[in-house]
């Protein structure tokens, strides 16, 4: 018999591998075989859903039938979304414009493949989420990467997108505000200037404001103060306490509704219809949802105490979201062996900068601090034990 060739994957599918998550693999392994383990290694908020979600998903589920809906989303979430935006910063946004999607991930399928053609070259900063690139790179997309750290606190600027455009043509830019993995909120005026700047080049701007809702200072401003041209990635993830629930939403200018809309319908057909009906409730969970802010503050208030205090230097602003990123001590060189012995002996997962950086990561490690206070206090304990064993 003849033997047939093997089986080999794509070329496409040639990325690196989200690291995060195979951390979060083998600190369950850990678990599961009776270690005491904390993680701080995925951004996954450890308190449920509002009250007012469950209590409308329950409703949902007594009638016994979760469909399909349209590829755009149901139309009371969308115009709530709608509404949001003109509660929150003031600007107008047309419902058709808004699109309900499977999480923020298939969101940025959805924006790449809609708004660029292969080998189109889109700028995100270095450190930044590592989804950006792989999916781009799954789907023939150049990321280029432009490197922040803690000399311009981590800011992609207006003036180094500029540089990069002049070397070589870009087609687009992803600017993440507050960012993943350093907390980073890009001031007001530096926003504006990315985004009147890209609008003046015919750049297509990304704005992923996923984290908006958890800054600590002067709220975060929407690209869409700016112009309408720019497509916001946004979840309810993060704020709403949602990660499970898979459902996000874009807002998109009228030339790429529909051609997302297309995509998605043969994609995904429709984000959960249970999820969104969920999400639409969230909106009125305001109160709860800030509650679970306000640990977060507490929170990153242990960090800024006690990750200098421990040897971590050069260590992002930790204006938003519910990272700190930050240098490793002294005397270790390796990002991935100070998570795996942290992991071993302390049963504290982080996560390697490597994931965030591939060119000069592996000299730092994000800690996601959305857990309760006293677990993240007992992490740093752990974390503290473990470097004065060393």
């Amino acid at each position: 018999m003849q033997v047939p060739p093997p089986l080999t994957p794509s070329a496409r599918s040639d990325v690196a591998p989200f690291r995060a998550m195979d951390v979060l693999s083998q600190a369950n392994r850990l678990k599961a075989a009776g270690a005491p383990i904390i993680s701080l290694a995925v951004g996954q908020p450890s308190s449920p859903a509002s009250t007012a979600s469950l209590a409308a998903a329950r409703q949902m589920l007594q009638h016994g039938v979760v469909s399909y809906t349209d590829a755009m989303g149901i139309a009371p979430l969308r115009e709530r979304i709608a509404s949001h935006y003109r509660e929150s910063y003031g600007v107008s946004v047309a419902p058709s414009r808004i699109m309900v999607t499977t999480g923020s991930s298939a969101g940025f399928n959805l924006v790449f493949l809609a708004a660029f053609d292969p080998g189109a070259r889109v700028a995100i900063a270095a450190p930044g989420y590592p989804a950006y690139r792989n999916i781009m790179r799954a789907l023939g997309l150049v990321p280029v990467e432009i490197a922040t750290g803690p000399q311009d606190g981590y800011i992609l600027t207006a003036d180094r997108l500029a540089h990069e455009h002049r070397r070589q043509k870009l087609d687009g830019v992803l600017i993440a505000s507050p960012a993943n993995p350093t907390g980073t909120v890009t001031p007001r005026a530096e926003l504006q200037a990315l985004v009147e700047f890209s609008d003046r080049e015919g750049i297509t701007f990304i704005s992923d404001e996923i984290y908006h809702g958890l800054v600590y200072g002067e709220p975060a401003a929407t690209a869409l103060d700016f112009s309408d041209r720019p497509v916001i990635v946004n979840s309810f993830s993060k704020y709403y306490c949602m990660t499970g629930w898979r459902v996000g939403w874009l807002v998109l200018p009228d030339a790429l509704a529909r051609a997302a809309e297309r995509i998605s319908q043969s994609l995904y057909i429709s984000a959960p219809e249970v999820s969104q009906v969920a999400a639409e409730a969230a909106f009125d969970a305001r109160a709860e949802l800030d509650a679970v802010r306000r640990v977060y503050e507490h929170n990153r208030a242990l960090m800024i105490d006690r990750l200098p205090r421990l040897g971590f230097s050069g260590i992002a602003p930790i204006d938003g979201a519910f990272y700190a990123y930050a240098s490793l001590p002294a005397g270790w060189t390796s990002s991935t062996g100070f998570v795996e012995a942290l992991l071993n002996e302390a049963h504290v997962a982080v996560t390697p900068g490597l994931d965030f950086d591939l060119a000069q990561g592996d000299h730092t490690v994000r800690l996601s601090y959305a857990g309760s206070t006293a677990s993240v206090a007992d992490a740093l304990n752990r974390l503290e034990g473990f470097l004065n064993a060393r």
